[in-house]
């Protein structure tokens, strides 16, 4: 197979031109040109006609066809099939295939190249599960899929996951958006499929993929009903009804290969023997009881938001470190205003969908600003996990076709901003979160402010023409004490800075909802080369909860790594069944 790269082609192209661009490119007569599979589509709207751009692998025949006008005068290729990967020569020499030929013909060309094998092979595969079996802690992104690699190993883990299965989770989440009551327990951040079920469900990463685990990542979500169209698009999505029913598939996977889940079960406490798990203590939330678990290979694939477990671990001498986040606001505006902007006349194409963007602006106080998860026609959704505060978070269906575009606007902070150890970041955003609820006025009511009068330093009072999205509601007030005086001032010159970027970004109505505080965990459970952490054997800190991960996608392949990790410990020799 060879693959071509920006292969550019008008937005209503006719179906036949890109095979017709594949035969031209490559020089070819159509007849050679077996087949080909579109591996990327995305486009490029930087001039003003927009081309969508495509990545395409392609088979070509393995010897010249009949219908060439000019074949080499001597040695030519005969029109019959040689050895595997050659054809024959006039004097019974064997030739390179058509292939090989049109790679050393353009092996100067960065956009004609061989295609990459992409596939996976289980690292191990065992008849009999070890009698202490693997357990994962955590049933998110990560989780999931450190637990279906387990299970399709032979290895047959137990999850633990405190919050709920996702339908009874989800009807917890809206008791929370309709009614103002949350259950800690079972909200946007805990429970089946983790925080990213209420997102927009992004499935691109700027992590470095050398063995492409991300596509092993998105062909199990097409295994378990995704679009398949996420495996093309340049930026895919999922969206938050349609991750409901393949978190549920994966979950049913996982438990036909042996694999246990229990849910509603909290761990506690963590039993360490001489630098080496041995077990947990697990509390029954569903009955208050609790019991103890043997383990000697855990995997802590905990949310950004499990702030008692990170309390936990640090009392019992877990490694862990500060890190740097983000904090700041949601920001709305008409998905329309965004579309035009972004996409000029081809604003509302079907094949392009809603508009996104991506904006960053280096403050005179030295603090960055930018654009953190942005939902295309979605909604600023309620996202604590805690009694008395307010989180924002973006969310979108995969439709995408809310009338408003929402994204955080947030303000990069370290743990200079928050010295203290490395809890010290929870407690930053607490006091934060516990504002933001006053400022609300309480029942999770979100403060929010227009554009123009945050910019202007003066308190809103009533709305413009952008209605917010959030639930329980929002209540206009001033935000400028929402944020530390360093952020406010980095953002009000950032959004009209954004404004010359987009057309209409800082629009006077456009609204800021408050506060955007769980962007990434706010420390790490620092792991070595192993995946172990620094200081006790057993234990695999991953995902966004232990700094390792940030989206769904990076969070399934760092799951991935680290149930290959597992399998390394408990498979440690060569067994002839593929672990070496």
């Amino acid at each position: 197979m060879i693959r071509l790269t920006e292969l550019k082609l008008p937005l209503d192209h006719p179906e036949d031109a890109l095979p017709a661009l594949i035969v031209k490119t490559l020089g070819i007569q159509p007849a050679e040109l077996l087949r080909h599979r579109i591996y990327k589509r995305s486009y490029d709207a930087r001039k003003q006609k927009l081309l969508l751009v495509y990545i395409a692998d392609v088979e070509v025949a393995p010897t010249l066809v009949a219908s060439r006008t000019t074949l080499p005068p001597e040695g030519a290729l005969r029109l019959r099939p040689g050895k595997a990967g050659s054809a024959a020569l006039a004097g019974g020499e064997d030739a390179p295939s058509l292939e090989a030929e049109l790679l050393a013909k353009f092996k100067d060309n960065p956009h004609i190249r061989p295609a990459p094998d992409q596939s996976y092979h289980l690292l191990a595969q065992v008849d009999n599960a070890p009698a202490v079996r693997p357990v994962v802690v955590g049933f998110g992104p990560c989780g999931i899929f450190a637990a279906l690699l387990l299970a399709q190993m032979g290895f047959k883990p137990i999850v633990l996951e405190r919050g709920k299965k996702v339908r009874e989770r989800t009807q917890d989440t809206w008791g929370l958006w309709r009614k103002g009551v949350l259950n800690p327990e079972s909200n946007v951040q805990f429970g089946e499929g983790g925080a990213g079920t209420f997102s927009d469900g992004k499935l691109w990463s700027q992590i470095k993929d050398p063995r492409f685990l991300g596509r092993k990542v998105m062909l199990e979500f097409v295994k378990a009903g995704a679009p398949e169209e996420i495996l093309l698009v340049s930026k895919p999505h999922i969206g938050t009804f349609k991750l409901v029913k393949v978190v549920e598939h994966m979950r049913e996977q996982i438990t036909a290969l042996g694999g246990e889940i229990r849910f509603q079960q909290r761990v506690s406490d963590v039993l360490i023997e001489q630098g080496q798990m041995r077990g947990l203590t697990v509390q029954n939330l569903q009955d208050g009881s609790s019991y103890e678990l043997r383990a000697d290979h855990v995997v802590l694939a905990l949310g950004h938001s499990a702030r008692d477990t990170f309390a936990m671990l640090h009392e019992r001498g877990v490694y862990m470190e500060a890190k740097p986040f983000s904090v700041g606001f949601r920001i709305e505006h008409p998905q329309g205003l965004i579309d035009r902007a972004r996409l000029g006349q081809h604003a509302g194409h079907p094949l392009l969908g809603a508009a996104d963007y991506k904006l960053v602006h280096h403050a005179a106080n030295g603090r960055s600003v930018y654009s953190f998860c942005m939902c295309p026609g979605g909604t600023v959704v309620a996202a604590t996990s805690e009694v008395g505060r307010v989180v924002t978070n973006g969310m979108s269906q995969y439709s995408r076709n809310e009338r408003n575009a929402n994204a955080g606007i947030v303000v990069g902070i370290t743990p200079a901003d928050y010295p203290g150890g490395p809890l010290a970041g929870i407690t930053f955003q607490r006091q934060l979160e516990s504002h933001a609820f006053t400022l609300g006025g309480g029942g999770y009511v979100a403060p929010g402010q227009l554009v123009g009068d945050f910019v202007a330093g003066q308190a809103s009072t009533q709305l413009g023409s952008v209605e917010p999205s959030y639930k329980p509601g929002v209540l206009m007030t001033d935000l400028a004490s929402a944020l530390p005086a360093y952020a406010i001032t980095a953002m009000r010159e950032a959004l009209p800075a954004f404004g010359k970027k987009i057309k209409g970004f800082d629009m006077f109505d456009a609204v800021l909802t408050g506060v955007e505080t769980r962007t990434s965990s706010p420390l790490r459970i620092t792991r070595g080369d192993d995946f172990q952490s620094l200081n006790v054997k057993g234990l695999y800190p991953a995902g966004e909860g232990a700094a390792y991960a940030g989206g769904i996608l990076s969070a399934g392949v760092d799951g991935i790594e680290v149930a290959e990790a597992v399998a390394r410990r408990l498979v440690p020799s060569p067994t002839g069944r593929g672990l070496g």
